[in-house]
C-alpha cells in the first residue's frame, strides 16, 4: 500500500486557500469601484444564551 503525501495534500489545500482569498480580495476591489456596499464576511447570527443548569456543547 502506497504512503499518503501529506505535504503535497496540504500545499494542495494551501493553494486553494490562496485562489480563494485573491478572488475575495477581487470582488471586493470591483464592488468598491462601481460604488456597490461591501459584503458581509459572515452572515450574522443570533446566538442563543444556553440556558441555567445545561452544560453547552453536550
Amino acid at each position: 500500500m502506497a504512503k499518503p503525501n501529506y505535504s503535497f495534500e496540504k500545499r494542495q489545500r494551501e493553494l486553494a486557500k490562496k485562489k480563494k482569498k485573491e478572488e475575495k480580495e477581487k470582488e471586493k476591489a470591483a464592488r468598491k469601484a462601481a460604488g456597490l456596499p461591501p459584503m458581509p464576511d459572515e452572515p450574522e447570527e443570533p446566538e442563543s444564551p444556553a440556558e441555567p443548569g445545561q452544560i453547552p456543547g453536550g
